[in-house]
């Protein structure tokens, strides 16, 4: 197990408070936290959540943690997830896994995001990591068009994108939603607010990876210890 992910996981663990409906995020640091989740759970901490993803529903069925249907609910008191990038104003990239829609639906419903991340995932500037963009298949090559538009005119450096594939090479990588994906190698978003707003005007964007306004806390794994950032309030 990785030291830096598992010592991010514990750190948040803290944030968990009997009682709580969780948001779980994925991903592989998502999935310790899960993991460590379920041993309080054993221990007898009274929490249920809802997961972001298929995979995320069965790490957790393994781990013990008990889980109800997002339809159930209204609001989630906490979620914990993982992501790609993040800056110093806590903006995020994320899906790389494929989960960005349900990650941001269970987000915004959240009434607190705590991120926990490698020391590897805090950068100055966004777009190293391509920009995940879940699309729906009609009319896939207007919408890229659009998409490359958006991303020049909101100055990103690069606006090159591909559509993601399975591993095995059989075709487009679907989403547990049904969709697709396209992955923007943007190198630098200079103005992650202007982008997000752009690409959400697109009809055919279902959603994007950037995340703005949204993490509260973001926790910062190292080798011995973990390092917690609060988001300063105006």
């Amino acid at each position: 197990m990785n030291v830096a992910k598992e010592n991010a996981a514990l750190a948040a663990l803290e944030f968990v408070e009997d009682g709580m409906t969780l948001g779980l995020g994925s991903g592989s640091t998502a999935e310790i936290f899960i993991e460590q989740l379920g041993e309080k759970v054993a221990g007898g901490l009274k929490v249920q959540g809802i997961p972001t993803s298929d995979r995320t529903a069965q790490c957790a069925i393994e781990a013990g943690v008990p889980l109800i249907e997002a339809d159930k609910i209204l609001s989630i008191d906490l979620t914990i997830d993982g992501a790609d990038e993040v800056d110093p104003a806590f903006s995020l990239i994320k899906g790389g896994g494929a989960c960005l829609l349900r990650e941001k639906i269970i987000a915004h419903a959240s009434a607190k995001m705590v991120v926990i991340i490698d020391a590897t995932k805090m950068v100055e500037n966004l777009g190293a990591f391509p920009l995940p963009i879940e699309v729906d298949p009609f009319g896939l090559t207007m919408t890229a068009d659009k998409i490359y538009q958006a991303l020049k005119g909101t100055g990103c450096r690069e606006a090159q994108t591909v559509l993601r594939q399975k591993k095995d090479g059989s075709g487009p990588l679907v989403t547990d939603g049904g969709h697709w994906i396209l992955d923007s190698k943007c190198e630098h978003i200079p103005s992650p607010v202007e982008t997000a707003r752009a690409l959400s005007s697109i009809p055919g964007v279902m959603e994007h990876g950037l995340f703005i306004d949204l993490a509260d806390t973001i926790i910062i794994g190292e080798v011995d210890h973990a390092k917690v950032m609060e988001l300063a309030k105006n």
